[in-house]
C-alpha cells in the first residue's frame, strides 16, 4: 500500500497510509475505533474502490473491482460483521461460490462431504453441515464464517476481529490454522483490540490514529501499555487493584428462573452501587437469562422482583415482565449483545436512537421535539466522545466502538435504575472501552445497580464486585472481589457447581 487515503462527506479517514505485507507473516492492524482499520481492510479486499494511492499485489498493480475480484487474486477476508445467509444451510454457506453439481444439478454429497473437510480444519466436527445457520450461536456463526476462507488458494487473509464471539478452545483451533497457514506463505493481517492476542501470534504490528499510521514494528518485546499509549496518545488507567465498591440496597431479585434448557433454576440478586459480572462459555444461558430479565423472552418459571432506592418492593412492578416496555418501565435496561440487529436502528440518526427509550422526554403534548431531541443526543455525543460529524449522521456510518456509545447513551438518557451490559466492549477498542468503563463506574456513583456478561475474564476482573459463573444453563458459582482467580473462574466455567465451590471455601475441620 503506497500513500493510500480516503474521505467521507469531506471527512478524513485514512491519510497517507503506506504498509508493506510479506508472504508468511502476521500483521497485526491495531488502533481505536474510527481510526480506520475497516476501511483500510476494505481497500486491500476490494469492498473500497475509490480511494487515493496505490496497491501492489506481487510487484504489480492491484486494483481490485469488487470483493469477487480480489478473491480471484485470492486476497481474501473475514468481516467483523457476519456475512452469512441465515436461511441456508452450514454447507451451502461455506461453499456458495463454488457449489458441486452434476449436469447442472447440485451434488448435495459431495457438499456436505466438502463441508465436513472445511469445518475441520478448524475443528468444528461437532457441526452438521445441514444444519441452517440461524440455529447457530453467534460464536458457530463467526467460526462457519472463518472456515469459509480458508481456502487452499488463499494468498492474502484479513481478519477482522475474528475472536471476538470464539470461545477459549475456539480460538485456540484458529491459532492453529493461522500458523499453519504461515508455513504455507500465506500473509495474514489480523485486526483486533486484544493485545493479548496480538503478542501471541503476530510478527509485526502497525498502529493507526486517526488515519494515519503512527508506528510499524517488530512485536516481539512490545509491551501492552506501549501499544495502548500508541493508540490512544494518552496513558489509559488500569483498574485491576479496584476496591470492592460499597453495595447498597437491592434493586432486583430473580428466583428460579427456568426456560428450557437454556435457564435451569437460576435466582440472582442485584445490588445498587455495584457491579455484577455474568461470566461463562459460549451457550451457558448468559445471554439467555439476561433476556429474560429484560422481557425479551418469557420464562416459563421463576419471579422477578424490583426495589425502589429504600430496598422496599415496588408495587408498580409487575413480578413477571410481560415485554421490554414493562421493564423499561420498571427502570430496566438492556445494552445487547448484537448492537447491528437488536440494539439499533441502522438507518436512523443518532439523534433518533439515543432518545428511542425515553421519547416522553423530548415530546410535548404527544408530539416529537425535533430541537429538544438534538440538543440531547449532542450533550451525549460530547460527554461519551462520540466520533461524529452531527446529531443527525446514521448510526450505521460509524464504527462499532461509537455505535455502542450511542446504545449507553439511550439508557443513560432514559434513565434506568438496573442496567443489564451484555458484552458491552465486544469489538470496542481500548480508549472507547476505557470510556464505557468510565459511564459504568459513574452510574454505580449513582447508585444504579449493573449486571455485565462478558467472554474477557480479564475485562470482569477488572470492573466487577462479584462474579456469577454460568453452565449449562445454571448460576453454578459466585465469587466475591478477592475470592477469585482468573483459574477459578474457568474451572467453574467448565462445570464445577456451587456446592464444590462452597466446599472449597469451607474451613477445614
Amino acid at each position: 500500500m503506497r500513500g493510500v487515503g480516503k474521505s467521507y462527506a469531506g471527512t478524513v479517514v485514512l491519510q497517507g497510509v503506506a504498509l508493506e505485507l510479506h508472504a508468511g507473516e502476521v500483521l497485526a492492524l491495531t488502533g481505536e475505533n474510527g481510526a480506520g482499520k475497516s476501511t483500510l481492510s476494505k481497500i486491500l479486499c476490494g469492498l473500497v474502490q475509490d480511494f487515493d494511492g496505490a496497491l501492489e499485489l506481487d510487484g504489480a498493480a492491484f486494483v481490485p473491482r469488487s470483493r469477487r475480484d480480489a478473491e480471484a487474486h485470492g486476497v481474501r477476508m473475514v468481516m467483523q460483521e457476519l456475512g452469512l445467509i441465515p436461511t441456508l444451510t452450514v454447507a451451502e454457506n461455506l461453499l456458495l461460490d463454488r457449489l458441486p453439481n452434476r449436469m447442472g444439478w447440485l451434488d448435495n454429497e459431495r457438499i456436505r462431504s466438502l463441508a465436513r473437510e472445511q469445518l475441520a480444519k478448524i475443528g468444528l466436527t461437532g457441526i452438521d453441515p445441514d444444519t441452517p445457520v440461524a440455529r447457530l450461536g453467534i460464536g458457530q456463526q463467526q467460526m462457519v464464517e472463518i472456515a469459509r476462507n480458508l481456502q487452499d488458494g488463499t494468498r492474502v487473509l484479513v481478519l477482522d476481529e475474528p475472536t471476538a464471539m470464539l470461545t477459549p478452545a475456539e480460538i485456540e483451533h484458529l491459532f492453529e490454522q493461522i500458523a499453519l497457514m504461515k508455513a504455507r506463505g500465506v500473509a495474514i493481517v489480523y485486526v483486533s483490540h486484544r493485545l493479548e492476542e496480538l503478542q501471541r501470534i503476530a510478527d509485526r504490528v502497525a498502529v493507526l490514529r486517526d488515519g494515519r499510521l503512527v508506528d510499524v514494528r517488530a512485536m516481539q518485546g512490545v509491551q501492552e501499555h506501549e501499544l495502548v499509549e500508541r493508540m490512544v496518545g494518552h496513558v489509559v488507567q488500569d483498574n485491576e487493584g479496584r476496591a470492592r465498591r460499597s453495595r447498597g440496597e437491592r434493586r432486583l431479585s430473580a428466583r428460579g428462573l427456568r426456560r428450557g434448557a437454556w435457564v435451569r433454576d437460576v435466582s440472582l440478586d442485584l445490588y445498587a452501587g455495584e457491579i455484577m459480572g455474568l461470566a461463562g462459555l459460549v451457550g451457558s444461558g448468559r445471554t439467555e437469562l439476561v433476556r429474560l430479565l429484560f422481557g425479551a423472552d418469557r420464562a416459563e418459571a421463576g419471579e422477578i422482583s424490583i426495589f425502589d432506592e429504600h430496598g422496599k418492593p415496588r408495587s408498580d412492578a409487575s413480578p413477571n415482565w410481560r415485554s421490554p416496555v414493562h421493564a423499561i418501565e420498571a427502570g430496566v435496561g438492556l445494552v445487547t449483545e448484537d448492537r447491528k440487529s437488536q440494539g439499533l436502528l441502522l438507518p436512523q440518526s443518532i439523534r433518533v436512537n439515543t432518545t428511542l427509550a425515553g421519547v416522553g422526554k423530548v415530546a410535548s403534548a404527544g408530539w416529537l421535539q425535533k430541537g429538544r431531541e438534538g440538543d440531547v443526543a449532542r450533550s451525549w455525543i460530547t460527554r461519551l466522545r462520540i466520533r461524529s460529524r452531527s446529531a443527525e449522521q446514521a448510526v450505521s456510518t460509524l464504527s462499532g466502538g461509537n455505535q455502542q456509545k450511542v446504545v449507553f447513551a439511550r439508557w443513560l438518557h432514559q434513565p434506568c435504575d438496573v442496567l443489564l451490559l451484555d458484552e458491552p466492549t465486544r469489538g470496542v477498542d481500548v480508549g472507547a472501552r476505557a470510556d464505557l468503563y468510565n459511564e459504568m463506574d459513574r452510574m454505580v456513583a449513582e447508585r444504579k445497580a449493573v449486571l455485565m456478561v462478558s467472554s474477557d475474564l480479564r475485562e470482569l476482573m477488572a470492573m466487577c464486585d462479584r462474579i456469577g459463573v454460568m453452565h449449562g444453563g445454571s448460576l453454578v458459582a459466585v465469587f466475591e472481589r478477592g475470592e477469585w482467580t482468573e483459574q477459578q473462574l474457568l474451572a467453574a466455567a467448565f462445570g464445577n457447581t456451587l456446592e464444590e465451590h462452597k466446599r472449597k471455601k469451607a474451613p477445614s475441620p
